[in-house]
């Protein structure tokens, strides 16, 4: 699984069909690294780290570890984060084990993680970084493992090293329509977005503490909406439309409108300090539970989700 190249993106998904083929080719890719001094970091579930810092015996200090069921939660988080990491390494090539997608994600969950996965390599294309994304082929639905070969351009599979046949432009996937946001099932409470941001705000903290949204939650909800209604207030010529439901034990809102969005990766980078637009996005990002923002030729749907017992 050695890769020579010193410059660029290496990006590939591990396919495994056991937990030691799991441990053999995550070994297999830090090891490489480290031997060249490599930082590397390790996003993987909590319960799976255990197994490789034992597998990697004394290495396992050399490596820093994180949860991936935290940081992917909202998988919208991952890239800055390790944008963040890997800048912090100064000029060195770096190492990044990632596995945003584990049998159990929720349907939407695992869609959203998969257009991130496409983004990681418009995001990084030209970035000294080898990045590797292990993926259950026993616990995941062949249409995952189908969606892992459109968006690596190289497959691993028992230490094997291939192209990817199906590899896709990650634009053309992020733009993609086949993933539509199913309509809701329950009662969908609707306001129209127009100037009275206020009266939005109150009709939103209202409808989330009648739901059972404790105050804290109930507040970044409001905000998060707040910040998506003023970015379709600035960017669309007519007004949008906010929806709310529940969906199991989440609290949704979904802002509606006819503007068109243009950077793939908005609310994918850490504002700087002298930014005087684009925290809106990054906010949401942070706040939220899961985002899903759907682009297309009519407009821009961006759909929110707080767990209620968060």
């Amino acid at each position: 699984m050695a890769h020579p190249r010193t410059h660029g993106l290496v990006h590939q998904a591990l396919l495994y069909g056991s937990e030691d083929e799991h441990i053999a080719g995550c070994r297999q890719f830090i090891e490489a690294g480290l031997d060249r001094s490599e930082p590397v970091l390790v996003a993987v579930p909590r319960p799976k780290h255990r197994a490789l810092r034992t597998a990697l015996t004394g290495d396992a200090r050399r490596v820093e570890f994180m949860d991936m069921s935290e940081l992917g939660r909202n998988p919208s988080r991952i890239i800055p984060a390790v944008r963040e990491w890997s800048e912090g390494q100064g000029r060195r090539r770096c190492r990044f084990i990632g596995e945003p997608i584990w049998p159990g994600r929720s349907r939407s969950e695992t869609v959203e993680a998969t257009r991130h996965e496409a983004l990681l390599n418009f995001a990084f294309g030209e970035s000294p970084i080898s990045i590797l994304c292990p993926y259950d082929t026993d616990g995941l639905d062949p249409r995952v493992i189908a969606d892992a070969e459109r968006t690596h351009p190289e497959l691993v599979r028992c230490g094997d090293r291939t192209a990817s046949g199906g590899y896709t432009d990650p634009l053309n996937i992020w733009y993609s329509t086949e993933w539509p946001l199913p309509e809701p099932h329950a009662t969908v409470a609707k306001i129209s977005v127009g100037e009275d941001l206020a009266s939005l705000r109150r009709v939103v903290e209202s409808y989330s503490r009648m739901v059972g949204l404790g105050v804290p939650r109930s507040s970044d909800l409001v905000l998060a909406v707040h910040e998506v209604a003023t970015n379709a207030l600035r960017y669309s010529d007519t007004p949008g439309e906010l929806r709310m439901w529940i969906e199991g034990d989440r609290v949704v809102c979904e802002i509606s409108d006819d503007g068109r969005l243009e950077d793939p990766l908005v609310g994918r980078r850490r504002p700087a300090p002298d930014w005087v637009s684009g925290r809106g996005l990054w906010l949401v990002n942070q706040i939220c539970d899961l985002v899903e923002l759907r682009p297309s030729a009519s407009g821009t749907t961006v759909r929110l989700h707080v767990d209620i017992a968060s």
